[in-house]
C-alpha cells in the first residue's frame, strides 16, 4: 500500500458515505448497497452489426467496462443481440425506446437489464408485458427518465421538464413496477442541463432506495463532456449518490469508460490503473513533462494495478509529490532527474532514459502487488477454515 492509500485511509474528510440502497444484480455484476460503482458504456455501432459491435464490447471491457448498453431499434438488432450476448465479457443491457416488443425480444435474447424509457415505452399495460418477459427471462430494468421525453401530463401538469416531473415520472413507474412484484430494478432522472440533473438526482435519492444509476445526458463532446460529466457526476457522488455511472460524450465509447474511471478514482470510489500526478510545466522543467506523460499513459495503459506515480518537472513540488505516490521521476539538471520508490530516493536517471525504465518500474511494481494479493488470498481462506 502506498503513502497515499494509508493517507486516504486515516483522514475523515476523504471519506465519502454512500447512500444507502438496495442491490440488485445485472448479470454478474451487483449494482447498488455495498458493491463498487459500477463503469457503464454505450455502444454507437450498429446492433445489427453483431461483429462490429461484439468487437467494440470487447474493447470497452478491456478498458474496465463492467457493464455494456446496446440499443436495440428493430427486430434485427434483437436477433443480432442472442450472438452479442454470448460473446459479450461482460452483462448487456438493452436500450429500448417506443416498441416494448424489442424489449420482449431483447429479454428473450439474453439481456441482462432491459432499459425502458417511460415517457416513450407506452401504457402501464405494454410496461406489464415488459416487466413479466423480464421476470421470466431473469433480466433487471433500468428505469430511465429523461428530461427531453418526459410524459405529456406531466409537461402539461409543470409547464417545462423540471426536477419534480423527472422525479413524479420515475416514481410512477417504480409504483408499475412494485404493483407487479418486481423489484429488479435502477432508475435514472438524467438531463443535459447540470442543474437539473443534480437537484432531480438528490430529490429521487430521497424518495427510493432503489439503486441510482447516473449520468448527465448528451453532455458532449470528449473534452466539454468529460468536464461536463465532471462537475455533474463529481458532485453528486461526492454526496453519495450514484451506484452505477455512465459518461455520455459523442466519442469513442472506450473514452466514456476512462472518463468514468477517472471520476470515480478522484473521489476514491475506484482504484484501477496507474493514477499520474503530474505538473503542467513551466520553465523550471528538467525535462518535457507535457510528451513524457503522454507517452507514459499510452505505455501503461494495460496496467490494471492501481497504483500511484509522479512525474514533476522540477524539485518545487517533485520531491513532496513523490513522498506520496509508489514511483515518483522529479526533474533536476544536466540532463537527470531523481527516482523515487515508496516515496524514498532511490537513484538518479537520465532524462533518455525515463520512460523506459519507469515502465519497467511500473510493470515490476504491478506483478509484486498482484503477487502479494495471490498469495493473501490463500492464506485468507485457510484462516476462515
Amino acid at each position: 500500500m502506498s503513502n497515499a492509500d494509508d493517507l486516504h485511509h486515516v483522514r475523515p474528510w476523504r471519506m465519502i458515505q454512500r447512500r444507502k440502497s438496495r442491490q440488485i444484480m445485472v448479470g454478474k455484476v451487483a449494482v447498488g448497497g455495498d458493491a463498487p460503482i459500477s463503469v457503464q458504456t454505450m455502444t454507437n455501432t450498429l446492433t445489427s452489426d453483431a461483429k462490429a459491435t461484439i468487437e467494440q464490447i470487447q474493447r470497452c471491457a478491456v478498458a474496465g467496462a463492467d457493464i455494456v448498453r446496446v440499443s436495440t431499434p428493430d427486430e434485427d438488432s434483437t436477433r443480432a443481440l442472442r450472438e452479442i450476448v454470448a460473446e459479450s465479457p461482460v452483462p448487456i443491457v438493452a436500450d429500448i425506446h417506443f416498441h416494448y416488443r424489442r424489449a420482449i425480444e431483447a429479454a428473450e435474447a439474453g439481456a441482462a437489464c432491459l432499459r425502458i424509457n417511460p415517457g416513450n415505452i407506452g401504457d402501464a399495460t405494454r410496461v406489464r408485458e415488459v416487466i413479466k418477459a423480464a421476470r421470466d427471462h431473469g433480466c433487471s430494468i433500468r428505469i430511465g427518465v429523461n428530461a427531453g421525453s418526459l410524459e405529456r401530463h406531466l409537461l402539461d401538469k409543470y409547464g417545462e421538464p423540471c426536477p419534480e416531473a423527472m422525479v413524479e415520472s420515475g416514481l410512477d413507474h417504480i409504483r408499475i413496477l412494485q404493483d407487479n412484484d418486481f423489484h429488479d430494478f435502477k432508475i435514472s432522472v438524467k438531463a443535459s442541463d447540470v442543474f437539473l440533473a443534480a437537484a432531480a438526482y438528490q430529490a429521487l435519492a430521497e424518495a427510493t432506495d432503489a439503486p441510482i444509476h447516473l449520468g448527465i445526458t448528451e453532455a458532449g463532446g470528449l473534452m466539454s463532456g468529460t468536464v461536463k460529466s465532471a462537475i455533474g457526476l463529481g458532485n453528486l457522488l461526492w454526496m453519495g449518490i450514484g451506484d452505477t455511472i455512465r459518461v455520455s460524450l459523442s466519442a469513442d465509447p472506450v473514452e466514456e469508460v476512462k472518463v468514468g474511471f477517472e471520476i470515480l478514482k478522484s473521489l476514491g470510489l475506484r482504484h484501477r490503473g496507474v493514477t499520474i500526478i503530474s505538473c503542467p510545466s513551466c520553465a523550471r522543467q528538467g525535462f518535457d513533462v507535457i510528451k513524457t506523460v503522454s507517452a507514459l499513459e499510452d505505455r501503461l495503459a494495460h496496467i490494471t494495478t492501481s497504483m500511484s506515480l509522479s512525474i514533476i518537472g522540477c524539485v518545487v513540488n517533485g520531491p513532496g509529490e513523490a513522498l506520496m505516490t509508489d514511483i515518483g521521476f522529479t526533474g533536476g539538471g544536466a540532463g537527470s532527474g531523481m527516482v523515487y520508490l515508496a516515496g524514498k530516493q532511490s537513484h538518479k536517471l537520465g532524462n533518455d532514459q525515463m520512460i523506459d525504465h519507469i515502465v519497467e518500474l511500473v510493470e515490476e511494481r504491478a506483478a509484486q502487488i498482484e503477487a502479494a494479493k495471490a498469495q493473501a488470498e490463500p492464506d485468507a481462506q485457510l484462516l476462515s477454515v
